[in-house]
Protein backbone atom coordinates (compact mmCIF):
# COMPACT_ATOMS: atom_id res chain seq x y z
CA UNK A 1 0.00 0.00 0.00
CA UNK A 2 1.09 3.51 -1.01
CA UNK A 3 1.86 5.70 2.14
CA UNK A 4 -0.34 8.75 0.19
CA UNK A 5 -3.53 5.98 0.83
CA UNK A 6 -2.67 5.72 4.53
CA UNK A 7 -5.01 6.94 7.22
CA UNK A 8 -3.23 9.74 9.42
CA UNK A 9 -3.18 7.96 12.48
CA UNK A 10 -1.54 4.71 9.99
CA UNK A 11 0.73 7.49 9.43
CA UNK A 12 1.36 9.41 12.34
CA UNK A 13 2.14 5.36 13.63
CA UNK A 14 4.29 4.64 10.80
CA UNK A 15 6.80 7.72 11.41
CA UNK A 16 6.50 7.28 15.43
CA UNK A 17 8.10 4.15 14.01
CA UNK A 18 10.73 5.84 12.22
CA UNK A 19 9.26 5.77 8.37
CA UNK A 20 10.43 9.82 7.67
CA UNK A 21 8.58 9.83 4.31
CA UNK A 22 4.71 9.09 6.60
CA UNK A 23 5.51 12.46 7.90
CA UNK A 24 6.13 14.02 4.76
CA UNK A 25 2.44 12.62 3.43
CA UNK A 26 0.93 14.17 6.13
CA UNK A 27 2.67 17.60 5.61
CA UNK A 28 1.65 17.54 2.32
CA UNK A 29 -1.37 16.47 2.96
CA UNK A 30 -2.58 19.43 5.46
CA UNK A 31 0.56 21.79 5.11
CA UNK A 32 -1.95 24.43 2.93
CA UNK A 33 -4.59 24.21 5.93
CA UNK A 34 -2.46 24.48 8.68
CA UNK A 35 -0.32 27.54 7.21
CA UNK A 36 -3.16 29.19 6.54
CA UNK A 37 -4.87 29.04 9.59
CA UNK A 38 -1.47 30.74 11.25
CA UNK A 39 -0.90 33.08 8.66
CA UNK A 40 -4.74 34.74 9.09
CA UNK A 41 -3.88 34.58 13.08
CA UNK A 42 -0.41 36.28 12.96
CA UNK A 43 -1.00 38.65 9.58
CA UNK A 44 2.91 37.91 8.69
CA UNK A 45 4.09 35.85 6.24
CA UNK A 46 7.42 35.46 7.90
CA UNK A 47 6.30 35.02 11.28
CA UNK A 48 4.03 32.20 9.78
CA UNK A 49 6.56 30.71 8.29
CA UNK A 50 8.36 30.44 11.36
CA UNK A 51 5.31 29.43 13.61
CA UNK A 52 4.38 26.48 10.92
CA UNK A 53 7.66 25.13 11.27
CA UNK A 54 7.56 25.37 15.22
CA UNK A 55 4.11 23.74 14.62
CA UNK A 56 5.76 21.04 12.74
CA UNK A 57 8.82 20.33 15.51
CA UNK A 58 6.16 20.05 18.33
CA UNK A 59 4.33 17.83 16.00
CA UNK A 60 7.19 15.82 15.36
CA UNK A 61 8.20 15.35 19.03
CA UNK A 62 4.75 14.43 20.30
CA UNK A 63 4.60 11.79 17.77
CA UNK A 64 7.90 10.45 18.08
CA UNK A 65 7.39 10.60 22.02
CA UNK A 66 4.38 8.55 21.70
CA UNK A 67 1.93 11.28 23.21
CA UNK A 68 0.03 11.54 20.04
CA UNK A 69 -3.73 10.10 20.72
CA UNK A 70 -4.65 8.24 17.53
CA UNK A 71 -8.78 9.09 18.51
CA UNK A 72 -8.68 12.30 17.02
CA UNK A 73 -8.10 13.59 13.67
CA UNK A 74 -4.53 14.65 12.74
CA UNK A 75 -5.68 17.92 11.14
CA UNK A 76 -8.17 19.20 13.84
CA UNK A 77 -5.22 18.47 16.32
CA UNK A 78 -2.68 20.13 14.25
CA UNK A 79 -4.36 23.42 14.45
CA UNK A 80 -4.88 23.21 18.14
CA UNK A 81 -1.20 22.99 18.03
CA UNK A 82 -0.28 25.91 15.48
CA UNK A 83 -3.31 28.22 17.57
CA UNK A 84 -1.47 27.43 20.94
CA UNK A 85 1.77 28.16 19.16
CA UNK A 86 0.10 32.02 17.90
CA UNK A 87 -1.42 32.31 21.19
CA UNK A 88 2.12 32.04 22.75
CA UNK A 89 3.41 34.28 20.72
CA UNK A 90 0.97 36.62 21.19
CA UNK A 91 1.14 36.42 25.18
CA UNK A 92 5.47 37.12 24.67
CA UNK A 93 5.16 40.08 22.35
CA UNK A 94 1.71 41.66 22.73
CA UNK A 95 1.71 42.79 19.35
CA UNK A 96 0.46 41.71 15.77
CA UNK A 97 2.69 42.96 12.71
CA UNK A 98 1.11 43.32 9.60
CA UNK A 99 3.83 43.34 6.61
CA UNK A 100 2.21 45.38 3.69
CA UNK A 101 3.07 48.10 0.83
CA UNK A 102 2.24 51.67 1.25
CA UNK A 103 -0.58 51.32 -0.68
CA UNK A 104 -2.33 49.17 1.89
CA UNK A 105 -1.49 46.14 -0.81
CA UNK A 106 -0.25 42.38 0.71
CA UNK A 107 3.46 41.83 0.12
CA UNK A 108 3.06 38.30 -0.35
CA UNK A 109 0.90 39.43 -4.01
CA UNK A 110 4.23 40.43 -5.30
CA UNK A 111 5.55 36.58 -5.34
CA UNK A 112 4.85 34.20 -7.46
CA UNK A 113 1.86 36.11 -10.09
CA UNK A 114 3.91 35.51 -13.31
CA UNK A 115 2.82 32.43 -15.13
CA UNK A 116 -0.66 32.04 -13.39
CA UNK A 117 -3.84 31.07 -15.70
CA UNK A 118 -6.58 33.32 -15.47
CA UNK A 119 -8.52 30.49 -13.02
CA UNK A 120 -5.98 30.85 -10.87
CA UNK A 121 -5.67 34.09 -10.12
CA UNK A 122 -9.01 34.51 -10.26
CA UNK A 123 -9.19 31.68 -7.16
CA UNK A 124 -5.97 33.44 -5.89
CA UNK A 125 -8.11 36.57 -5.82
CA UNK A 126 -11.30 35.25 -4.19
CA UNK A 127 -9.05 33.65 -1.33
CA UNK A 128 -7.52 36.64 -0.46
CA UNK A 129 -10.80 38.46 -0.57
CA UNK A 130 -12.46 35.82 1.80
CA UNK A 131 -8.57 36.06 3.80
CA UNK A 132 -9.22 40.14 4.48
CA UNK A 133 -12.77 39.68 5.22
CA UNK A 134 -11.49 36.95 7.92
CA UNK A 135 -8.72 39.89 8.95
CA UNK A 136 -11.61 42.23 9.88
CA UNK A 137 -13.44 40.54 11.98
CA UNK A 138 -12.94 41.17 15.53
CA UNK A 139 -10.17 38.87 17.13
CA UNK A 140 -12.79 36.56 19.00
CA UNK A 141 -15.01 36.27 15.89
CA UNK A 142 -11.50 35.22 13.45
CA UNK A 143 -10.24 33.10 15.73
CA UNK A 144 -13.45 30.66 15.47
CA UNK A 145 -13.56 31.75 11.88
CA UNK A 146 -10.02 30.42 11.41
CA UNK A 147 -10.11 27.07 13.56
CA UNK A 148 -13.89 25.97 12.36
CA UNK A 149 -12.98 26.69 8.47
CA UNK A 150 -9.34 26.10 8.45
CA UNK A 151 -8.34 24.19 11.33
CA UNK A 152 -12.06 22.08 11.00
CA UNK A 153 -12.53 21.82 14.57
CA UNK A 154 -15.52 21.07 16.49
CA UNK A 155 -17.69 23.86 17.96
CA UNK A 156 -16.95 21.57 21.21
CA UNK A 157 -13.74 21.39 20.30
CA UNK A 158 -13.57 25.62 20.16
CA UNK A 159 -15.17 25.76 23.46
CA UNK A 160 -12.88 23.47 24.88
CA UNK A 161 -9.66 25.22 23.04
CA UNK A 162 -10.35 28.88 23.58
CA UNK A 163 -12.00 28.39 27.10
CA UNK A 164 -15.62 29.68 26.03
CA UNK A 165 -19.52 27.67 25.72
CA UNK A 166 -20.28 26.22 22.69
CA UNK A 167 -23.24 28.28 22.89
CA UNK A 168 -20.64 31.50 23.07
CA UNK A 169 -18.50 29.68 20.14
CA UNK A 170 -21.78 29.43 17.68
CA UNK A 171 -22.92 32.68 18.93
CA UNK A 172 -19.17 34.12 17.73
CA UNK A 173 -19.50 31.98 14.23
CA UNK A 174 -22.70 33.38 13.32
CA UNK A 175 -21.66 36.99 14.25
CA UNK A 176 -18.58 36.50 11.88
CA UNK A 177 -20.53 35.04 9.46
CA UNK A 178 -23.11 38.34 9.49
CA UNK A 179 -20.24 40.78 9.59
CA UNK A 180 -18.35 39.13 6.67
CA UNK A 181 -21.78 39.16 4.95
CA UNK A 182 -22.38 42.79 5.54
CA UNK A 183 -18.67 43.49 4.47
CA UNK A 184 -19.54 41.56 1.11
CA UNK A 185 -22.78 43.65 0.55
CA UNK A 186 -21.00 46.82 1.86
CA UNK A 187 -17.98 46.67 -0.55
CA UNK A 188 -19.95 45.37 -3.51
CA UNK A 189 -17.79 42.43 -3.78
CA UNK A 190 -18.49 39.37 -5.81
CA UNK A 191 -17.14 36.02 -4.61
CA UNK A 192 -16.83 33.00 -6.96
Amino acid sequence: MLLNQLSDAQLAHAFSNGDEKALEVLIKRYKDKIYTSIYVLVKDKYLAEDLFQDTFVKIIKTIKGGRYNEQGKFLPWAVRVAHNLCMDYFRKTRQVTNVSLPDGQDISMLFGASDMTADVIEKRQTHDSVRKLVEALPEEQREVIVLRMYGDLSFKQISDLTGVSINTALGRMRYALLNMRKMISDNHMVLR
